[in-house]
């Protein structure tokens, strides 16, 4: 891993020192025209965060009713380019989560990996009707943010239960996929053929079979997933698979979108003596608009989208994002350590977020201010009550995405485990954290 890091760093240090764009672009030109590239990307998310603990919840042996921690949220360094008419390739090396428990078990200098490495055959020249592509790759079903442009959203972290298998049967939601994408008219669509990673290679242990779904340790099959998008408005761009977050006014965006994912027999299950596979059905429909004010003196984002998640019968998994805490002994505590809570779980899903960008020489050249506001609200099967989820925060844009420094607050709920063995919402829990993005 070392030897392919170093490779990886080498070759984008030549591209960094080959040219500097005036438009704060990394990129060598391979034609007079500059169709024909390679380009490079930086990006670094620093978080400050407070936290308040789920009862019960510990640290390395000691009991924490609240953390501060600080983190990277993600790392990442990006090389690809247009090699010829046909040719493109992507790459992206990086890490996430890496805070003072980043691998508190093991080493914490193993953390960085290849998150994407694909190449893709644009079949027609002239256009972007068909491209073929394969490799390791974010490209997805299910919704524009299970594959998002991380460096561009608009909250300070994307709605990750839409990642749906985030870590589980991939890698950081890239898998090993072959696909066909493009855009046609006002439609832009994506087929996805993908091979899962075993849950028992992810580095943990696999949860043993029990009467509800777990990803199975048995066998191997195949996911399948699609996507398609009407744009009403402008085109999105269509270099990379990622879809972005906010254009800040710079496009006229209007989508409605439809995804979903297929996998047979991902679960398992015991009903009696008996073990039962679940097939993993996964879709959603959703709105997104993205566009300029009054001749771009605001502009507005929002997102609202219904998904439907069945991984099997009373599938739920809690997950806390970069976890500054790794114990807890409460015994009627369901959420876990730290920040966990119910985040994925076969059910209805509705999330939303809007946000407005106020002028863009609010602050001179000091940029702008982006206030948002998101809600996530989920019906699990497992689950007595739903599950709701308020971000609410406020982006400083210093240099647009370039550098920008966002402040957030979230309400996240607690659950409980009742004597009758149902699992009710008792109360809530809060973080606070800032977030300062360094993106080239």
């Amino acid at each position: 891993m070392r030897k392919s890091a170093i490779i990886f760093i080498l070759l984008v240090t030549t591209a960094i020192t080959a040219t500097a764009q005036q438009n704060k672009e990394l990129k060598y030109n391979l034609s007079r025209d500059g169709k024909k590239y390679v380009k490079a990307t930086f990006l670094n998310q620093v978080w400050l965060r407070w936290n308040e603990s789920n009862p019960g919840t510990t640290v390395n042996g000691q009991p924490k009713d609240q953390t501060i921690d600080i983190g990277l949220r993600r790392t990442r360094l990006q090389l690809y380019g247009q090699l010829t008419d046909h040719v493109f390739f992507y790459t992206q090396f990086g890490m996430n989560n890496f805070n003072y428990l980043a691998h508190s078990a093991g080493n914490r200098k193993l953390q960085a990996f290849f998150h994407d490495a694909l190449g893709e055959f644009k079949v027609f020249k002239k256009n972007d009707a068909l491209k073929l592509g394969g490799g390791l790759t974010i490209a997805n079903g299910v919704s524009r943010f299970s594959q998002p442009s991380i460096g561009t959203i608009m909250t300070t972290d994307v709605p990750v239960f839409l990642q749906t298998t985030v870590d589980q049967t991939d890698e950081f939601s890239r898998k090993l996929s072959v696909y066909a994408r493009g855009q046609i008219g006002k439609f832009d669509y994506r087929i996805i053929c993908s091979d899962p990673f075993p849950i028992q290679t992810n580095g943990q242990v696999p949860q043993p079979i029990s009467t509800d779904a777990t990803f199975t340790t048995y066998g191997h099959t195949h996911q399948y997933q699609g996507m398609l998008i009407y744009n009403i408005l402008d085109r999105e761009p269509h270099t990379t698979p990622y879809m972005a977050g906010t254009y800040l006014g710079d496009k006229k965006v209007l989508n409605i979108e439809a995804g979903a994912l297929y996998q047979a027999d991902a679960t398992w299950r015991l009903n009696g003596i008996d073990t039962v596979f679940d097939n993993m059905l996964l879709w959603s429909l959703a709105v997104y608009a993205d566009m300029p004010v009054k001749k771009n003196k605001y502009a507005i984002s929002a997102y609202v989208g219904y998904t439907s998640t069945n991984y099997g019968f009373n599938y739920v998994r809690n997950n806390g994002i970069m976890n500054p805490a790794n114990g807890n002994v409460n015994p009627i505590a369901f959420n876990g350590a730290g920040n966990s809570y119910p985040m994925f779980g076969t059910g209805a899903n509705i999330y939303s977020q809007v946000g407005l960008r106020l002028p863009k020489d609010m602050f001179g050249d000091l940029g702008t201010l982006m206030p948002y506001v998101s809600h996530r609200w989920s019906s699990f099967n497992k689950l007595t009550d739903p599950v709701n989820v308020i971000d609410a925060g406020v982006n400083w844009l210093i240099d647009k995405h370039n550098a920008k420094l966002s402040l957030n607050y979230q309400l996240r709920p607690l659950f409980e485990v009742q004597p009758g063995g149902a699992i009710i919402n008792t109360s809530n829990a809060n973080s606070v954290w800032l977030q300062y993005q360094v993106n080239l």
